[in-house]
Protein backbone atom coordinates (compact mmCIF):
# COMPACT_ATOMS: atom_id res chain seq x y z
CA UNK A 1 0.00 0.00 0.00
CA UNK A 2 2.34 2.39 0.50
CA UNK A 3 4.70 1.31 -2.43
CA UNK A 4 1.85 2.30 -4.21
CA UNK A 5 1.62 6.06 -2.78
CA UNK A 6 -1.17 5.14 -0.91
CA UNK A 7 -1.95 6.58 2.13
CA UNK A 8 -3.34 4.96 4.88
CA UNK A 9 -6.12 6.42 7.69
CA UNK A 10 -7.90 5.92 10.75
CA UNK A 11 -9.50 2.87 9.58
CA UNK A 12 -6.38 0.85 8.03
CA UNK A 13 -4.05 1.39 11.39
CA UNK A 14 -6.63 -0.65 13.79
CA UNK A 15 -6.76 -3.93 11.54
CA UNK A 16 -2.75 -3.66 10.39
CA UNK A 17 -2.23 -3.43 14.38
CA UNK A 18 -4.75 -6.05 15.56
CA UNK A 19 -1.90 -8.02 13.35
CA UNK A 20 0.83 -7.04 15.11
CA UNK A 21 -0.82 -8.62 18.68
CA UNK A 22 -2.24 -11.42 17.09
CA UNK A 23 1.25 -12.45 15.92
CA UNK A 24 3.26 -10.78 19.04
CA UNK A 25 5.29 -8.62 16.29
CA UNK A 26 6.21 -5.47 18.71
CA UNK A 27 8.55 -4.25 16.16
CA UNK A 28 6.56 -4.21 13.15
CA UNK A 29 3.64 -2.88 15.85
CA UNK A 30 6.10 0.23 16.99
CA UNK A 31 7.01 1.36 13.31
CA UNK A 32 3.21 0.90 12.73
CA UNK A 33 2.95 3.71 15.61
CA UNK A 34 5.10 5.87 13.86
CA UNK A 35 3.18 6.09 11.08
CA UNK A 36 0.06 6.73 13.33
CA UNK A 37 2.24 9.56 14.55
CA UNK A 38 3.01 10.84 11.17
CA UNK A 39 -0.64 10.82 9.74
CA UNK A 40 -1.72 12.47 12.67
CA UNK A 41 -4.17 9.97 13.51
CA UNK A 42 -3.00 9.00 17.10
CA UNK A 43 -6.25 10.82 18.68
CA UNK A 44 -8.58 8.86 17.34
CA UNK A 45 -10.41 6.66 18.95
CA UNK A 46 -10.02 3.37 17.33
CA UNK A 47 -6.81 3.99 16.72
CA UNK A 48 -5.50 4.89 20.14
CA UNK A 49 -7.61 2.07 21.77
CA UNK A 50 -5.54 -0.65 19.20
CA UNK A 51 -2.09 0.80 19.74
CA UNK A 52 -2.39 0.19 23.65
CA UNK A 53 -4.11 -2.98 22.93
CA UNK A 54 -0.96 -4.16 20.92
CA UNK A 55 1.41 -2.76 23.19
CA UNK A 56 -0.47 -4.72 25.80
CA UNK A 57 -0.34 -8.14 24.23
CA UNK A 58 2.96 -7.81 22.99
CA UNK A 59 4.18 -7.01 26.71
CA UNK A 60 5.03 -3.99 26.55
CA UNK A 61 2.53 -2.89 28.97
CA UNK A 62 4.54 0.36 30.50
CA UNK A 63 4.51 1.62 26.23
CA UNK A 64 0.62 1.11 26.49
CA UNK A 65 0.48 3.24 29.41
CA UNK A 66 3.05 6.36 28.72
CA UNK A 67 0.62 6.31 25.33
CA UNK A 68 -2.80 6.15 28.01
CA UNK A 69 -1.25 8.79 29.85
CA UNK A 70 0.27 11.43 27.61
CA UNK A 71 -2.81 11.57 25.34
CA UNK A 72 -5.58 13.58 26.87
CA UNK A 73 -8.23 11.89 24.57
CA UNK A 74 -7.62 8.73 25.74
CA UNK A 75 -8.95 9.51 29.27
CA UNK A 76 -12.47 10.68 28.40
CA UNK A 77 -12.88 7.31 26.53
CA UNK A 78 -14.41 4.38 27.70
CA UNK A 79 -12.38 2.37 25.05
CA UNK A 80 -9.40 3.37 26.26
CA UNK A 81 -9.80 2.28 29.84
CA UNK A 82 -10.80 -0.69 28.33
CA UNK A 83 -7.73 -2.06 26.39
CA UNK A 84 -5.93 -0.98 28.96
CA UNK A 85 -7.30 -2.53 31.81
CA UNK A 86 -7.90 -6.07 29.86
CA UNK A 87 -3.76 -5.39 29.10
CA UNK A 88 -3.25 -4.98 32.87
CA UNK A 89 -4.87 -8.52 33.29
CA UNK A 90 -4.11 -10.18 30.62
CA UNK A 91 -0.21 -9.13 32.03
CA UNK A 92 -1.32 -10.78 35.04
CA UNK A 93 -0.48 -7.04 36.97
CA UNK A 94 -4.43 -7.09 38.19
CA UNK A 95 -3.02 -4.53 41.24
CA UNK A 96 -2.74 -1.74 38.10
CA UNK A 97 -6.00 -3.20 36.99
CA UNK A 98 -7.85 -2.13 39.89
CA UNK A 99 -6.20 1.35 40.26
CA UNK A 100 -6.84 1.93 36.70
CA UNK A 101 -10.57 1.15 36.82
CA UNK A 102 -11.36 3.18 40.53
CA UNK A 103 -9.69 6.25 38.75
CA UNK A 104 -11.93 5.56 35.39
CA UNK A 105 -14.97 5.47 37.96
CA UNK A 106 -13.74 9.00 39.67
CA UNK A 107 -13.48 10.74 36.71
CA UNK A 108 -16.89 9.79 35.25
CA UNK A 109 -16.03 7.96 32.73
CA UNK A 110 -18.64 5.08 32.18
CA UNK A 111 -18.07 1.66 32.84
CA UNK A 112 -19.70 -0.60 30.28
CA UNK A 113 -19.82 -4.49 30.03
CA UNK A 114 -16.13 -4.56 28.43
CA UNK A 115 -14.75 -2.93 30.82
CA UNK A 116 -16.03 -6.18 33.28
CA UNK A 117 -14.90 -8.45 30.86
CA UNK A 118 -11.52 -7.09 30.94
CA UNK A 119 -11.40 -6.45 34.80
CA UNK A 120 -12.93 -9.61 36.79
CA UNK A 121 -10.95 -12.38 35.04
CA UNK A 122 -7.87 -11.06 36.98
CA UNK A 123 -9.57 -12.29 40.39
CA UNK A 124 -8.32 -15.98 40.39
CA UNK A 125 -7.62 -16.71 44.08
CA UNK A 126 -9.05 -16.84 47.31
CA UNK A 127 -7.37 -14.09 48.38
CA UNK A 128 -9.32 -11.61 45.54
CA UNK A 129 -13.11 -12.40 46.68
CA UNK A 130 -13.40 -9.47 48.02
CA UNK A 131 -12.17 -7.36 45.02
CA UNK A 132 -14.49 -9.46 43.10
CA UNK A 133 -17.36 -8.72 45.50
CA UNK A 134 -16.66 -5.10 45.03
CA UNK A 135 -16.31 -5.45 41.34
CA UNK A 136 -19.44 -7.74 41.04
CA UNK A 137 -21.16 -4.52 42.94
CA UNK A 138 -20.16 -2.47 40.76
CA UNK A 139 -21.51 -3.99 38.02
CA UNK A 140 -24.69 -3.93 39.18
CA UNK A 141 -24.50 -0.23 40.28
CA UNK A 142 -23.97 -0.30 36.19
CA UNK A 143 -27.04 -1.81 35.36
CA UNK A 144 -24.95 -4.42 34.13
CA UNK A 145 -26.18 -7.42 35.99
CA UNK A 146 -28.38 -8.75 32.97
CA UNK A 147 -25.71 -8.75 30.32
CA UNK A 148 -24.90 -12.88 30.12
CA UNK A 149 -21.47 -12.60 29.39
CA UNK A 150 -20.75 -10.31 32.54
CA UNK A 151 -22.90 -12.44 34.30
CA UNK A 152 -20.87 -15.85 33.21
CA UNK A 153 -17.62 -13.91 33.76
CA UNK A 154 -18.50 -13.21 37.44
CA UNK A 155 -19.88 -16.77 38.03
CA UNK A 156 -16.36 -18.18 37.06
CA UNK A 157 -14.60 -15.54 39.14
CA UNK A 158 -16.64 -17.08 42.48
CA UNK A 159 -15.76 -20.71 41.28
CA UNK A 160 -12.17 -19.89 41.43
CA UNK A 161 -12.22 -17.58 44.69
CA UNK A 162 -14.71 -19.47 46.48
CA UNK A 163 -16.81 -20.44 48.57
CA UNK A 164 -18.59 -22.26 46.16
CA UNK A 165 -22.00 -21.21 47.64
CA UNK A 166 -21.72 -17.71 46.09
CA UNK A 167 -20.92 -19.55 42.92
CA UNK A 168 -24.47 -21.06 43.01
CA UNK A 169 -26.08 -18.35 44.73
CA UNK A 170 -24.99 -15.97 41.29
CA UNK A 171 -26.23 -19.14 38.67
CA UNK A 172 -29.54 -19.65 40.67
CA UNK A 173 -30.25 -15.67 40.08
CA UNK A 174 -29.53 -15.90 36.55
CA UNK A 175 -32.16 -16.20 34.88
CA UNK A 176 -31.75 -17.34 31.06
CA UNK A 177 -28.83 -19.71 31.53
CA UNK A 178 -26.37 -20.21 28.62
CA UNK A 179 -24.48 -23.66 27.79
CA UNK A 180 -21.32 -21.28 29.31
CA UNK A 181 -23.20 -20.77 32.41
CA UNK A 182 -24.27 -24.49 33.05
CA UNK A 183 -20.32 -25.41 32.26
CA UNK A 184 -19.51 -23.14 34.72
CA UNK A 185 -21.43 -24.20 37.63
CA UNK A 186 -20.39 -27.85 36.58
CA UNK A 187 -16.79 -27.31 36.57
CA UNK A 188 -16.82 -25.04 39.43
CA UNK A 189 -18.55 -28.06 41.65
CA UNK A 190 -15.86 -30.60 39.41
CA UNK A 191 -12.88 -28.58 40.39
CA UNK A 192 -14.27 -28.20 43.83
CA UNK A 193 -14.95 -31.98 44.82
CA UNK A 194 -18.55 -31.78 44.84
CA UNK A 195 -19.23 -34.67 42.58
CA UNK A 196 -22.93 -35.77 43.71
CA UNK A 197 -23.59 -31.59 42.87
CA UNK A 198 -21.88 -32.68 39.29
CA UNK A 199 -24.44 -34.93 38.74
CA UNK A 200 -27.32 -33.29 39.89
CA UNK A 201 -26.68 -30.47 37.76
CA UNK A 202 -26.19 -32.19 34.43
CA UNK A 203 -29.52 -33.70 35.14
CA UNK A 204 -30.90 -30.11 35.97
CA UNK A 205 -29.49 -29.16 32.51
CA UNK A 206 -30.49 -31.39 30.40
CA UNK A 207 -34.27 -31.08 31.61
CA UNK A 208 -33.51 -27.14 30.69
CA UNK A 209 -33.12 -28.64 26.69
CA UNK A 210 -29.64 -27.33 26.75
CA UNK A 211 -27.18 -29.86 24.51
CA UNK A 212 -24.12 -30.36 26.55
CA UNK A 213 -20.87 -29.95 24.73
CA UNK A 214 -17.22 -31.47 25.48
CA UNK A 215 -16.62 -29.60 28.48
CA UNK A 216 -19.50 -30.33 30.22
CA UNK A 217 -18.91 -33.76 29.60
CA UNK A 218 -15.79 -33.93 30.72
CA UNK A 219 -16.80 -32.39 34.17
CA UNK A 220 -19.57 -34.85 34.03
CA UNK A 221 -17.64 -38.28 33.78
CA UNK A 222 -14.27 -36.79 36.37
CA UNK A 223 -17.38 -36.60 38.59
CA UNK A 224 -19.00 -40.27 37.46
CA UNK A 225 -15.20 -41.43 38.70
CA UNK A 226 -15.09 -39.94 41.74
CA UNK A 227 -18.04 -41.06 42.98
CA UNK A 228 -17.76 -44.78 40.85
CA UNK A 229 -20.74 -44.36 38.95
CA UNK A 230 -20.35 -46.59 36.02
CA UNK A 231 -23.86 -46.58 35.15
CA UNK A 232 -24.60 -42.90 34.55
CA UNK A 233 -20.83 -42.91 33.07
CA UNK A 234 -22.15 -45.78 30.63
CA UNK A 235 -24.74 -42.76 29.93
CA UNK A 236 -23.08 -40.44 29.14
CA UNK A 237 -20.54 -42.37 26.79
CA UNK A 238 -24.03 -42.91 24.80
CA UNK A 239 -24.79 -39.58 24.86
CA UNK A 240 -21.29 -38.34 23.94
CA UNK A 241 -21.71 -40.30 20.58
CA UNK A 242 -25.20 -39.74 19.63
CA UNK A 243 -23.73 -35.86 20.06
CA UNK A 244 -21.17 -36.38 17.42
CA UNK A 245 -18.23 -36.09 19.79
CA UNK A 246 -17.17 -39.90 20.03
CA UNK A 247 -13.50 -38.83 18.51
CA UNK A 248 -12.55 -36.12 20.52
CA UNK A 249 -9.79 -37.01 22.78
CA UNK A 250 -10.45 -34.77 25.58
CA UNK A 251 -13.06 -37.09 26.53
CA UNK A 252 -11.90 -40.32 25.02
CA UNK A 253 -9.09 -39.94 27.80
CA UNK A 254 -12.25 -38.51 30.47
CA UNK A 255 -13.48 -42.23 29.61
CA UNK A 256 -10.63 -44.11 29.75
CA UNK A 257 -9.91 -42.65 33.56
CA UNK A 258 -13.91 -43.11 34.33
CA UNK A 259 -14.35 -46.64 33.58
CA UNK A 260 -10.87 -47.66 35.26
CA UNK A 261 -11.49 -45.81 38.44
CA UNK A 262 -15.10 -47.34 38.56
CA UNK A 263 -13.41 -50.49 38.14
CA UNK A 264 -14.04 -51.24 34.56
CA UNK A 265 -10.24 -52.21 33.33
CA UNK A 266 -12.18 -53.99 30.06
CA UNK A 267 -13.60 -51.18 28.83
CA UNK A 268 -10.64 -48.65 29.71
CA UNK A 269 -8.09 -50.47 27.88
CA UNK A 270 -10.60 -50.93 24.77
CA UNK A 271 -11.13 -47.00 24.29
CA UNK A 272 -7.65 -46.85 24.71
CA UNK A 273 -6.91 -49.32 21.60
CA UNK A 274 -9.67 -47.60 19.64
CA UNK A 275 -7.63 -44.48 19.53
CA UNK A 276 -6.07 -43.77 16.59
CA UNK A 277 -3.17 -41.42 18.21
CA UNK A 278 -2.94 -41.64 21.85
CA UNK A 279 -0.97 -38.50 23.50
CA UNK A 280 0.90 -38.30 27.21
CA UNK A 281 -2.60 -37.91 29.07
CA UNK A 282 -4.20 -41.06 27.28
CA UNK A 283 -0.80 -43.11 28.75
CA UNK A 284 -1.31 -41.31 31.67
CA UNK A 285 -4.70 -42.46 32.09
CA UNK A 286 -4.50 -46.05 31.32
CA UNK A 287 -1.03 -46.94 33.17
CA UNK A 288 -2.82 -45.09 36.45
CA UNK A 289 -5.84 -47.33 35.82
CA UNK A 290 -3.66 -50.61 35.72
CA UNK A 291 -1.90 -49.09 38.99
CA UNK A 292 -4.55 -48.65 40.95
CA UNK A 293 -5.79 -52.66 40.11
CA UNK A 294 -2.41 -53.82 41.53
CA UNK A 295 -1.68 -54.99 38.04
CA UNK A 296 2.05 -53.40 38.07
CA UNK A 297 3.38 -55.65 35.44
CA UNK A 298 1.03 -54.34 32.99
CA UNK A 299 1.35 -50.64 33.80
CA UNK A 300 5.13 -50.92 33.58
CA UNK A 301 4.86 -52.53 29.90
CA UNK A 302 2.47 -49.99 29.22
CA UNK A 303 4.98 -47.38 30.29
CA UNK A 304 7.83 -49.14 27.96
CA UNK A 305 6.18 -49.29 24.63
CA UNK A 306 4.70 -45.43 25.20
CA UNK A 307 8.58 -44.29 25.54
CA UNK A 308 9.03 -46.75 22.30
CA UNK A 309 6.29 -44.71 20.64
CA UNK A 310 8.10 -41.58 21.62
CA UNK A 311 5.90 -40.28 23.72
CA UNK A 312 7.94 -38.71 26.14
CA UNK A 313 6.64 -38.84 30.04
CA UNK A 314 5.96 -35.94 32.71
CA UNK A 315 5.99 -35.58 36.27
CA UNK A 316 2.41 -36.87 36.10
CA UNK A 317 2.89 -39.85 34.88
CA UNK A 318 6.16 -41.26 36.67
CA UNK A 319 3.47 -40.35 39.96
CA UNK A 320 1.30 -43.15 38.25
CA UNK A 321 4.15 -45.35 37.61
CA UNK A 322 5.97 -45.47 40.69
CA UNK A 323 2.65 -45.95 42.22
CA UNK A 324 1.78 -49.06 40.21
CA UNK A 325 5.55 -50.32 40.88
CA UNK A 326 4.44 -49.75 45.08
CA UNK A 327 0.98 -51.37 44.74
CA UNK A 328 2.77 -54.45 42.79
CA UNK A 329 5.48 -54.51 45.09
CA UNK A 330 8.22 -53.79 42.63
CA UNK A 331 11.01 -52.21 44.20
CA UNK A 332 13.88 -52.72 41.93
CA UNK A 333 11.88 -51.24 39.17
CA UNK A 334 10.77 -48.82 41.15
CA UNK A 335 13.41 -47.18 42.34
CA UNK A 336 14.77 -47.56 38.73
CA UNK A 337 12.35 -45.19 37.05
CA UNK A 338 12.77 -43.23 39.75
CA UNK A 339 16.51 -42.42 39.38
CA UNK A 340 15.58 -42.18 35.43
CA UNK A 341 13.32 -39.19 35.81
CA UNK A 342 16.17 -36.85 36.52
CA UNK A 343 19.14 -38.84 34.69
CA UNK A 344 16.67 -39.63 30.92
CA UNK A 345 14.12 -37.06 30.92
CA UNK A 346 15.39 -33.95 33.30
CA UNK A 347 12.79 -34.01 35.66
CA UNK A 348 13.23 -33.31 38.80
CA UNK A 349 11.78 -35.31 41.47
CA UNK A 350 8.37 -33.62 43.85
CA UNK A 351 7.05 -34.82 46.92
CA UNK A 352 4.45 -36.98 45.31
CA UNK A 353 7.34 -38.95 43.83
CA UNK A 354 8.94 -39.21 47.58
CA UNK A 355 5.56 -40.02 48.56
CA UNK A 356 5.23 -43.23 45.88
CA UNK A 357 9.35 -44.13 47.00
CA UNK A 358 7.93 -44.07 51.25
CA UNK A 359 5.86 -46.45 49.94
CA UNK A 360 8.24 -48.33 48.12
CA UNK A 361 10.66 -48.94 50.47
CA UNK A 362 8.78 -48.68 53.63
CA UNK A 363 11.61 -46.62 55.16
CA UNK A 364 9.20 -44.26 56.57
CA UNK A 365 11.10 -42.12 58.58
CA UNK A 366 14.07 -41.04 56.54
CA UNK A 367 11.73 -40.35 53.89
CA UNK A 368 9.04 -38.90 55.90
CA UNK A 369 11.81 -36.03 56.81
CA UNK A 370 12.27 -35.56 52.93
CA UNK A 371 9.12 -35.29 52.11
CA UNK A 372 7.42 -32.80 54.97
CA UNK A 373 10.93 -30.48 54.60
CA UNK A 374 9.58 -30.04 50.81
CA UNK A 375 5.78 -29.54 52.07
CA UNK A 376 5.68 -29.59 55.47
CA UNK A 377 1.63 -28.89 55.30
CA UNK A 378 0.44 -31.87 53.27
CA UNK A 379 -1.42 -33.99 55.51
CA UNK A 380 -1.32 -36.77 53.08
CA UNK A 381 2.34 -37.48 54.18
CA UNK A 382 1.36 -37.82 58.10
CA UNK A 383 -1.43 -40.11 56.68
CA UNK A 384 0.77 -42.22 54.73
CA UNK A 385 3.50 -42.67 58.03
CA UNK A 386 0.46 -43.19 60.20
CA UNK A 387 -0.49 -46.09 57.64
CA UNK A 388 3.03 -47.97 57.74
CA UNK A 389 3.20 -47.34 61.91
CA UNK A 390 -0.39 -49.22 61.63
CA UNK A 391 0.64 -51.92 59.71
CA UNK A 392 3.49 -52.90 61.50
CA UNK A 393 1.01 -52.87 64.60
CA UNK A 394 3.28 -49.83 66.10
CA UNK A 395 1.07 -48.04 68.14
CA UNK A 396 3.33 -45.57 69.58
CA UNK A 397 4.45 -44.40 66.56
CA UNK A 398 0.76 -43.68 65.21
CA UNK A 399 0.18 -41.83 68.37
CA UNK A 400 3.46 -39.89 67.75
CA UNK A 401 2.64 -38.97 63.84
CA UNK A 402 -1.12 -37.44 65.67
CA UNK A 403 0.33 -35.49 68.17
CA UNK A 404 2.70 -33.76 65.49
CA UNK A 405 -0.22 -33.36 62.90
CA UNK A 406 -2.17 -31.50 65.97
CA UNK A 407 0.72 -29.22 67.24
CA UNK A 408 1.23 -28.35 63.49
CA UNK A 409 -2.79 -27.89 63.45
CA UNK A 410 -2.95 -30.13 60.23
CA UNK A 411 -6.28 -32.25 60.12
CA UNK A 412 -6.86 -35.36 58.24
CA UNK A 413 -9.87 -35.21 56.13
CA UNK A 414 -12.73 -37.25 57.40
CA UNK A 415 -13.00 -40.86 56.09
CA UNK A 416 -16.21 -41.54 53.64
CA UNK A 417 -17.27 -44.40 51.30
CA UNK A 418 -19.62 -44.22 48.89
CA UNK A 419 -22.11 -47.49 47.59
CA UNK A 420 -24.77 -47.27 44.47
CA UNK A 421 -27.62 -49.18 44.45
CA UNK A 422 -31.20 -48.80 43.71
CA UNK A 423 -30.53 -46.30 41.61
CA UNK A 424 -28.82 -43.62 44.16
CA UNK A 425 -25.18 -42.74 45.75
CA UNK A 426 -25.30 -43.32 49.49
CA UNK A 427 -22.35 -41.60 51.41
CA UNK A 428 -21.38 -42.94 54.76
CA UNK A 429 -19.02 -41.26 57.02
CA UNK A 430 -16.95 -43.17 60.01
CA UNK A 431 -19.63 -44.07 62.86
CA UNK A 432 -22.66 -42.32 60.39
CA UNK A 433 -26.05 -42.36 62.18
CA UNK A 434 -27.94 -40.59 59.45
CA UNK A 435 -28.81 -43.04 57.43
CA UNK A 436 -32.81 -44.32 57.06
CA UNK A 437 -31.62 -47.84 58.53
CA UNK A 438 -29.03 -47.03 60.49
CA UNK A 439 -30.43 -49.70 62.73
CA UNK A 440 -30.62 -52.71 60.55
CA UNK A 441 -27.37 -51.20 59.22
CA UNK A 442 -25.85 -51.82 62.53
CA UNK A 443 -27.60 -54.68 63.40
CA UNK A 444 -26.26 -56.26 60.22
CA UNK A 445 -22.55 -54.96 60.55
CA UNK A 446 -23.01 -56.60 64.19
CA UNK A 447 -23.89 -60.13 62.68
CA UNK A 448 -21.21 -60.19 59.93
CA UNK A 449 -18.60 -58.63 63.10
CA UNK A 450 -19.48 -61.97 65.15
CA UNK A 451 -19.23 -64.16 62.11
CA UNK A 452 -15.91 -62.54 61.45
CA UNK A 453 -14.77 -63.41 64.61
CA UNK A 454 -15.86 -66.94 64.40
CA UNK A 455 -13.74 -67.51 60.91
CA UNK A 456 -10.77 -65.40 61.94
CA UNK A 457 -8.36 -67.77 62.85
CA UNK A 458 -5.36 -65.24 63.88
CA UNK A 459 -7.77 -64.54 66.93
CA UNK A 460 -6.61 -61.15 67.53
CA UNK A 461 -8.78 -58.99 70.37
CA UNK A 462 -10.89 -56.35 69.28
CA UNK A 463 -8.42 -53.83 70.95
CA UNK A 464 -5.43 -55.17 68.11
CA UNK A 465 -8.00 -55.43 65.43
CA UNK A 466 -9.70 -51.81 65.83
CA UNK A 467 -6.25 -50.36 66.56
CA UNK A 468 -6.96 -47.60 63.79
CA UNK A 469 -10.70 -46.86 64.71
CA UNK A 470 -9.82 -46.50 68.24
CA UNK A 471 -6.84 -43.86 67.56
CA UNK A 472 -9.32 -42.01 65.19
CA UNK A 473 -11.95 -41.85 67.44
CA UNK A 474 -14.79 -42.10 65.38
CA UNK A 475 -16.60 -45.01 65.46
CA UNK A 476 -16.70 -47.44 62.85
CA UNK A 477 -15.19 -46.97 59.60
CA UNK A 478 -17.28 -46.26 56.46
CA UNK A 479 -16.33 -48.66 54.06
CA UNK A 480 -18.00 -51.07 56.76
CA UNK A 481 -21.54 -48.88 56.71
CA UNK A 482 -21.67 -48.84 53.19
CA UNK A 483 -21.04 -52.62 52.98
CA UNK A 484 -23.31 -53.86 55.69
CA UNK A 485 -26.18 -51.15 54.13
CA UNK A 486 -25.13 -52.45 50.17
CA UNK A 487 -25.72 -56.41 51.46
CA UNK A 488 -29.45 -55.14 53.32
CA UNK A 489 -30.36 -53.48 49.35
CA UNK A 490 -28.86 -55.86 46.71
CA UNK A 491 -29.91 -59.14 45.27
CA UNK A 492 -27.83 -62.18 45.96
CA UNK A 493 -24.95 -62.37 43.99
CA UNK A 494 -24.69 -58.71 43.20
CA UNK A 495 -21.22 -57.35 43.00
CA UNK A 496 -21.12 -54.20 45.37
CA UNK A 497 -18.68 -51.28 44.31
CA UNK A 498 -17.36 -48.94 47.49
CA UNK A 499 -15.41 -45.70 46.81
CA UNK A 500 -13.31 -45.01 49.47
CA UNK A 501 -11.74 -41.42 50.12
CA UNK A 502 -8.84 -42.50 52.32
CA UNK A 503 -6.63 -45.45 52.32
CA UNK A 504 -8.58 -49.07 53.57
CA UNK A 505 -6.83 -49.79 57.01
CA UNK A 506 -6.45 -53.45 58.27
CA UNK A 507 -8.66 -54.43 60.31
CA UNK A 508 -11.58 -53.16 57.81
CA UNK A 509 -9.35 -54.86 54.96
CA UNK A 510 -9.19 -58.41 56.69
CA UNK A 511 -13.29 -57.57 57.58
CA UNK A 512 -14.03 -57.09 53.79
CA UNK A 513 -12.11 -60.31 53.04
CA UNK A 514 -13.51 -62.23 55.33
CA UNK A 515 -17.49 -61.01 54.69
CA UNK A 516 -16.39 -62.06 50.80
CA UNK A 517 -16.82 -65.56 51.70
CA UNK A 518 -19.05 -65.48 54.66
CA UNK A 519 -21.80 -64.18 52.20
CA UNK A 520 -20.22 -65.23 49.08
CA UNK A 521 -20.14 -61.88 47.48
CA UNK A 522 -17.60 -60.25 45.28
CA UNK A 523 -16.54 -56.68 46.89
CA UNK A 524 -14.60 -54.02 44.74
CA UNK A 525 -13.12 -51.34 47.13
CA UNK A 526 -11.76 -48.22 45.81
CA UNK A 527 -9.25 -46.61 47.93
CA UNK A 528 -7.41 -43.51 47.94
CA UNK A 529 -4.43 -45.42 46.58
CA UNK A 530 -5.89 -48.62 44.42
CA UNK A 531 -8.58 -51.02 44.10
CA UNK A 532 -9.36 -53.95 46.09
CA UNK A 533 -11.38 -56.89 44.45
CA UNK A 534 -12.11 -59.24 47.24
CA UNK A 535 -13.80 -62.56 46.39
CA UNK A 536 -14.08 -66.21 48.32
CA UNK A 537 -11.88 -64.70 50.96
CA UNK A 538 -9.27 -63.46 49.14
CA UNK A 539 -8.07 -59.85 47.88
CA UNK A 540 -6.54 -59.10 44.35
CA UNK A 541 -3.94 -57.24 46.58
CA UNK A 542 -2.73 -60.34 47.91
CA UNK A 543 -2.48 -58.28 51.37
CA UNK A 544 0.05 -55.61 49.75
CA UNK A 545 -1.45 -52.28 49.50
Amino acid sequence: MLRSGDSPNAFTFPFALKSCAALLLPVSGAQLHGHVVKTGCESEPFVLTALISMYCKCRLVDNARRLFDENSQSRKLTVSYNALIAGYTHNSQFSNAIVLFCQMRLVGVSANAVTMLGLVPGCTMPMHLCCGMSIHGCNVKCGLDTDLSVENCLLTMYVRCGPIELARKLFDDIPEKGLITWNAMISGYAQNGFAGHVLDLYREMKMSSICPDPVTFVGVLSSCANLGTEKVGREVEWQIECSGFGFNPFLKNALINMYARCGNLVRAQAIFDDMPEKNLVSWTAIIGGYGMHGQGEMAVQLFEEMIRTGVRPDGALFVSVLSACSHSGLTAKGLHYFAAMERNYGLRAGPEHYSCVVDLLGRAELAFDRVTELEPTNIGYYVLLSNIYTDAENLEGVLRVRLMMRHRKLKKDPGCSYVEYKGRTNLFVAGDRSHPQTEEIYTMLDRLEDLVKELDGTKKNDQEKRTEELISGLGVHSEKLAIASALLNTGVGTEILVIKNLRVCGDCHLFIKLVSKIVDRQFVVRDATRFHHFKSGVCSCNDYW
